[in-house]
This record gives structure tokens, sequence and C-alpha cells, in this order.
């Protein structure tokens, strides 16, 4: 079969089209788990149990399989035959991660034990500069699982309501209840765990009275609050808050104290008497009313960075905290006081948010934070790029419930084992696609063919099929950090890489395994064509079909890859 390409009025190009067959290598899996032609279903529950490694599969696991291939017209009651048994590795059913979405980490911990997925400023659906503002990121954020959304609050033009908007910018504002709204009706579509909601505010004290019973109404009975001093000392487990929605942000004191810091004067005495002036105007406005109804909201309270670099770690035996800094204050403090910043999330709760300088939106190597125990490491989710692949492919993990337990508190058990140097072994990367009509003849076809991959008429070469290849790494710690690259199929659809790459490993728990596949171009920037992270602590072993997802995330309908996965202790 030919695919013919028109490069000018009289001069054609063509291609012989591969045709989506099984690779050798499945052909001959499948002879030697079959007999005549077909597997049968104990043939193919020998199959799933020592090559996919499903030990505890059984006979009713294979007739799910068969029941799944009855639809597409490849199944027999005496067995399936190649063709049926090809379709079976690149169907979902052979998901390199659990079907089930099952949570099965231990979720009785306090939240400090577990990385948050976590949102910055998720009202934008742009850049950081001059963006519109809306309640659609929020939504979609929360659809996708994450856990922790930020809402930036001020005065309106008037003074009399509160606002959300991007303060300092030319940022479009959205109406702060439609916010609380578009929370409360999509916070647990996805998961059931709880949904902290961190209030950047600067209201005087006659607003938050008004956010508060704004918020108090929004979510009645969903909205957990601290009543006693039991959660002073630790934070209450994601098992006990379940379907909860919790507020943190700082309490009214600590937000004069930080107002009055961001102030010109550098005399400490004027900054005292200006938080004490600040503290009597809310006492004679009402006490019992504004600070307390603000303050009893708050069940995480955000603390201030007192003394700088120097002291801002120092933590409270008394009172846990939310302590937020940029990712340079991270880095820094990374570098020189790392062992305290570990100390500190033991209790604490430490959020990072990116730096002011990423006008764009873009992110920042999120595997910093985990490395040192920040629970919620802010991402932009309007954006895009490799380091938002990588937050996405971390929070697959644990049934994508938008909970992962840190590294520091997993079980000794687990660390015993996992701490062994694991090899990775990508055995084969097979068809890029599958199931796509091959009827391809003239250049309208090509360009359909193009849309049921997902891409654009015009993603790839408009005169050739496109030259795929992959770059297969390990994101974790520097020492696990690598990534290999394929040769180049050229001019193919259907590229066959066979290739082996093998990842010795030291922590398995911190480490993502990304592909990422493009279609080469000698004059030009290559094009990208698809990309995958996943966790390679929850990724199955055995011949796994990986589906691809496009720059934002979003699966591809056709789009996936064929590969081995063998994880063996060394």
């Amino acid at each position: 079969m030919k695919e013919s390409f028109k490069v000018c009025f009289c001069c054609v190009r063509s291609f012989k089209v591969k045709t989506s067959e099984p690779p050798q290598e499945i052909k001959k899996l499948f002879d030697d788990y079959s007999g005549d032609g077909r597997m049968s279903a104990d043939e193919m529950l020998r199959f799933v149990i020592e090559v996919q490694g499903e030990k505890h599969a059984d006979t009713n696991y294979v007739k799910d399989i068969f029941h799944r291939l009855k639809h597409h017209g490849v199944f027999h009651p005496r067995g399936i035959h190649l063709e049926g048994f090809y379709r079976y590795l690149l169907s979902d059913f052979n998901s390199p991660l659990h079907l089930s979405g099952e949570v099965w980490q231990d979720m009785s911990q306090p939240l400090s034990h577990y990385f948050l997925y976590t949102g910055h400023n998720s009202y934008l659906t742009g850049n950081q500069l001059n963006s519109r503002s809306s309640t659609e990121p929020i939504v979609k954020a929360l659809r996708s699982g994450v856990r922790v959304i930020e809402l930036d609050l001020w005065p309106n033009s008037s003074g009399t309501e509160a606002e959300v908007r991007h303060g300092g910018t030319l940022t479009s504002t959205e109406d702060l209840q439609k916010c609380l709204n578009a929370v409360k009706e999509n916070a647990f579509v996805v998961s059931e765990y709880p949904v902290v909601l961190t209030l950047e505010d600067h209201l005087p004290p006659d607003l938050q009275k008004k956010v508060a019973k704004m918020v108090s109404k929004t979510f009645g009975e969903t909205l957990f609050r601290c009543t006693t001093d039991e959660h002073t000392e630790c934070f209450p487990s994601p098992e006990a808050l379940k379907n909860k929605i919790l507020i943190s942000t700082k309490p009214p004191k600590e937000y004069l104290q930080t107002q009055v810091s961001l102030g010109s004067t550098t005399d400490e005495s004027v900054k005292a008497k200006k938080v004490k002036e600040a503290e009597e105007l809310i006492q004679d406005e009402d006490e019992e009313t504004v600070a307390i109804e603000y303050r009893d909201l708050i069940s995480i309270h955000a603390g201030n960075r007192k003394g700088g670099m120097k002291n801002c770690l120092n933590g409270d035996p008394n009172r846990v905290i939310r302590l937020s800094m940029s990712e340079q204050w991270l880095e820094t403090l990374a570098k020189t006081r790392g062992p305290d910043l570990v100390k500190f999330t033991q209790r604490n709760i430490l959020r990072i948010f990116p730096k002011t300088t990423r006008i764009d939106s873009s992110n920042y190597d999120p595997l910093v934070g985990w490395i040192h125990g920040a629970q919620m490491v802010a991402f932009n989710m309007q954006s895009h790029g490799r380091f938002l692949w990588m937050m996405q492919g971390m929070f697959k993990a644990n049934g994508g419930c938008g909970y992962v337990k840190s590294l520091m508190f997993c079980s000794p058990m687990v660390l015993e084992v996992k701490l062994l140097t694991l090899p990775v072994k990508i055995f084969r990367s097979r068809q890029f696609s599958s199931f796509v009509s091959m009827n391809i003849k003239l250049d309208k076809d090509l360009q359909r063919r193009r849309m049921e991959y997902g891409f654009s008429q015009d993603h790839f070469d408009r005169y050739s099929p496109p030259d795929f290849y992959a770059r297969v790494g390990i994101a974790g710690i520097p020492l696990d950090t690598t990534s290999h690259k394929t040769e180049t199929d050229t001019d193919e659809w259907f590229p066959v890489w066979d290739k082996e790459f093998e990842f010795p490993l030291r922590v398995p728990e911190l480490a993502l395994l990304c592909i990422i596949v493009k279609d080469y171009d000698s004059n030009t920037q290559n094009d990208f064509a698809g990309q995958i992270c996943l966790p390679l602590s929850e990724i199955r072993p055995g011949i796994r079909a990986v589906r691809l997802h496009d720059r934002a995330g979003e699966v591809y309908k056709h789009a996936r890859l064929l590969v081995r996965f063998v994880l063996e202790p060394r």
C-alpha cells in the first residue's frame, strides 16, 4: 500500500505504508503461549501471570479480557487469534497503571505526611500579567484531581466588596461568590479527599467579616472548623477530612504583621507601633464578630517568615502552621539548610510558589521541593511543559486522589525493599498508534488521518509521513535522573524502535518515567507528538499500552506506545 504526497503542481512523492501488524516479538510470545493459532483461557491466564506479572489473576480476570474483545469481532469460543491478542495488548485494559483507581496508601496520617496536588493563582486562564480571571481553570483543576486551590482576595474599586484578582497587574477580576460556588460544586467529583482553599487576602477587617460569612454560607457543613485545640500540635488526616473543605490563610494578627513588614520603613519600633494600632482598630470595630469570626474559619494557619531565611524554619513546638516561600528561597535554603527544611516538614506544611518573574505562568522543577518534604508545590495549571507533566505524573499515583505519601513517611518495610538499586528495562516500543484506517491514498485522506490521531492537519510535514523518535528517561533525585533517545524511524506512521534501556535507581519512590515522542525535522524545530510521565513505583511489569498525552496533559484518542517493563531488584 502506498501513500502519496503532492509536492507541487506536477510532482508527487510516494511512500510505502507499513501496516499496523504485531511485531515479531509479539508473534513469538503468542506462539509460545498458544496452540493451533488460538490462545485459550488457560493459556491466556498463564501469559498474564508469567509475562504480565499479574500474580493474583484468575479465570474471571481472563474472562473479563475475552468479554472486552467480543465487541471487536476478534473473539472465538475456543480462544483468541493473534489479532485479538495484539488488540488486548494495545487496549486501555492493559494500562501500565492499575485501572481500579484504588487509593492504596495509608490515609490516616497527618496532612503533613503527604504531598498535595497544588495549584497557584488557580483563577487565571493565562499569563500572570494581563490574562483573564475565571472560574473555568478552577473547575478544570478540581476535575483533574487538584486538591489545593488558591484565590487572591482584594477590595473592589469602591472598597465595599472583596473580589478575586492578581493584584498589581492588568489581569481581569472575577466574582468571589462564583469562585466559591465552583469549588463547592466540583471539589469532590474525582476525589473524596479534602480540598484546601488558600486565601491570599489583602482585605481590611470589614471585608474579612463579609468573606467569613460568605464562605460559611456557601460551604455549610462541608467546611471544616477547628473548634478545639485538638489539631494545634498536628494536622488531622486526609481520611478524617473526607469531603471537607479547609481554609488556609493568615489569621488577622499575622495578616497585619505581614502588611506592616511590606511597608517602606525599616525602624522596628515604628513597625511594632503600627501593628499595635492596627490590632486596636480591629478590637474597636467589633472583636467578637470581625477578628474572631474570620479567625475561626481557618483550619490551616499560614505563618509569617519571621526573621528571614535565618529563623523562618524554627517552627513552634506547640502549633503547626503552613509556611509559604518562593522557589528561589527554596533553592537557597536547600543548599544551606537542607536538614532544617526536612525537619520543618515533619510536622508543618511547606508551600512553594513560582517566582514573580514567571509572568508567562511557566513552572519550576517540583522535585527540589519534594526531595525536601515540601507538601504543597504550587503550580500554574494553565501552563504546559516538562515540569507540569512531571507534576501530573506524580499525582497519577495512589489512585489519582490528589494525595501521595511523602517519601519520609513511607513504611520502613517498603523503604527497605525499594532502596535497593532497581533497573527499568524498556524492552520494546512499538506502534505509535493503532486501529487507524489504513485506506490512505490522497492528500485529503492524509489530513483525515492526522485528525484521527488528534493532531491538526499541518502538525507534521505536509509532504511526507512523520519521522518519529522517542526520548525515554527518569526524573528523580539527581543520581537517578537520566535519559536516552531512540533512533529515528523515517517516514513511518507506525515506528518500530526495537530499543532497550536500563535505569539503575536509588530512590524509586520519587522517580518518574518520562517518555516524549517527537517528529524529527532536519531544517526546523522538531515537532511535538506526545508525552507521558508515570510514577515508577506504580508501573505494572509486562508488555503495556502506554497512552500518550498532548502538551496540556490531555490524553490522545489513539496515540500509544507498546512498551515492556521489567522491574528487578539488584
